[in-house]
């Protein structure tokens, strides 16, 4: 693992792109910041961090990804690796909330945002980015996010932690055609609030926003989360189109 660490940049994530794209760097590079000023979360969202505080850090991963059907492979593999990582550290109650949401309890404790770029040979190259709260202990513009501090009463050396995750992946990745079924059971018994009944927000505009009660069932091989109905009907939602309420 080579590992390029940065004091402030603006995008991890945007960095390792722009290093990607003009240079062959060697698989699961990865760049670490102390401060990042444009942090992204998913749907575009921002990801505020304390500065020095957390684990901020994007990896680049290459020859796993062919086609792009399978791109939600990765976010199973990364999500899963970062729970077995935090539970070697004895953290408890961890669960993912789809698609890949780090959860501590009912606390948001890390997100993960994946940006993929096909090459003019057909290869997928990813660019994983991980943001994991460490260390910081004020949330309170934060209602639903907590750190790993928090949870276990003490502080973390947060230097160790992407070699632990990257090994996870990696071994993941290594073991992939022969755990797949494995892989993906695993997954879904990690799911924040499976198997329970709960509101969601339907975003597609068409439905004017309106919430609806649903069991998460499962996720579909490209990623789309499974919601049993009032009408007993299943329904299929990407990212774009749902909202938990919890």
């Amino acid at each position: 693992m080579k590992l390029i660490k940065l004091d402030a940049i603006d995008s991890t994530n945007d960095f390792l792109k722009a290093l990607s794209s003009q240079d062959e760097l060697y698989n699961f590079t990865v760049v670490t910041a102390e401060n990042q000023t444009k942090g992204k979360g998913q749907m575009g969202s921002k990801w505020e961090s304390e500065s020095g505080k957390n684990l901020i850090m994007s990896a680049l991963v290459k020859d796993f990804l062919y086609d792009y059907e399978q791109v939600f492979n990765l976010s199973l593999i990364v999500s899963l690796s970062v729970i077995e990582a935090l539970k070697s550290l004895n953290i408890p109650d961890l669960s993912i909330k789809w698609p890949n949401d780090i959860m501590s309890y009912n606390k948001k404790i890390g997100g993960i945002l994946i940006e993929n770029t096909i090459k003019s040979d057909g290869r997928i190259v990813s660019v994983v980015g991980l943001g994991l709260n460490v260390n910081q202990t004020n949330f309170d513009e934060l209602p639903n996010a907590s750190s790993l501090a928090v949870i276990s009463g003490h502080a973390f050396d947060k230097e160790i932690l992407p070699a632990l995750i990257i090994e996870k992946i990696q071994q993941k990745i290594e073991s992939w055609e022969s755990n797949t079924a494995i892989f993906w059971k695993e997954y879904f018994n990690t799911l924040f609030r499976k198997g329970v009944p709960m509101p969601f927000k339907n975003l597609n505009p068409e439905a004017g926003g309106q919430n609806f009660m649903g069991i998460i069932q499962g996720v579909s091989s490209v990623g789309k989360i499974q919601i049993l109905l009032e009408d007993d009907s299943v329904s299929e939602f990407d990212i774009k189109e749902v909202q938990m309420l919890y």
